[in-house]
């Protein structure tokens, strides 16, 4: 999936906003160097209001000048969590890569890195569908817990996207649709239980899905 469709369809957003050229230098004079892909992503979208308030901090270069720079710049972080529980960055050794691996890690304590994802693309697609559920107006307004027999329907039902968010509080998040308008996002819990949180940007979009999801899953 295209990146700026994604966007469109389900952010609503048709004219994102970049970062500047003189933004970016900034960042990559700290650094040193920057992977061409995370340049590309805050050209296209690092000034767009609407992503920088979404469920977790995309970290574009305002975000580091707002946070003031550390004394010692060493992985380039892309997404942290809310409370900073999870951080997601391209490591020090792989900024010179065009689109390198992604990892995360509980970032408090600053735990050990785990592989998220083998390049910065997939990652955003990934993390930009994970984000985007939570800010759809048209909702249930609650979680639910799946069983293995309520996912297979969902699998059967719904279209997979090839994106998977790796390591974010879960060990796999994957996600589901029948428009580009409408979103399933179902974390592996493990032990054969699953959360589903769903939405679709529009009222019809929100009904085509819940021809499906209608009476699946148990209210966390």
């Amino acid at each position: 999936m295209k990146l700026r469709a994604l966007v469109r369809d389900l952010y609503g957003i048709d004219q994102p906003q970049g970062c500047t050229e003189e933004e970016i230098a900034a960042v990559r004079e700290k650094f040193g160097t920057l992977p061409a892909v995370v340049e590309d992503f805050w050209r296209t979208f690092g000034r767009t209001p609407r992503l920088s308030y979404v469920q977790d901090d995309w970290m574009f270069p305002a975000f580091y000048e707002k946070w003031g720079w550390p004394k010692r710049l060493k992985d380039l972080s892309l997404l942290c969590e809310n409370q900073y529980v999870y951080e997601a960055a391209v490591l020090q050794k792989d900024l010179s890569l065009p689109d390198p691996p992604v990892y995360i890690r509980p970032a408090a304590d600053e735990g050990p890195w785990q592989l998220s994802s083998p390049t910065v693309s997939e990652f955003l697609e990934a993390a930009l569908l994970y984000e985007a559920v939570w800010q759809l107006d048209h909702e249930p307004g609650e979680f639910y817990w799946l069983t293995e027999k309520e996912l297979a329907v969902v699998q059967d039902k719904l279209t997979k996207s090839p994106a998977v968010l790796k390591n974010w509080f879960v060990s796999e998040i994957t996600f589901y649709s029948n428009r580009p308008d409408n979103l399933v996002v179902i974390m592996d819990m493990e032990d054969g239980m699953y959360q589903a949180s769903y939405g679709g940007a529009t009222q019809e979009s929100f009904d085509a899905l819940m021809e499906v999801m209608e009476g699946l899953g148990e209210p966390i």
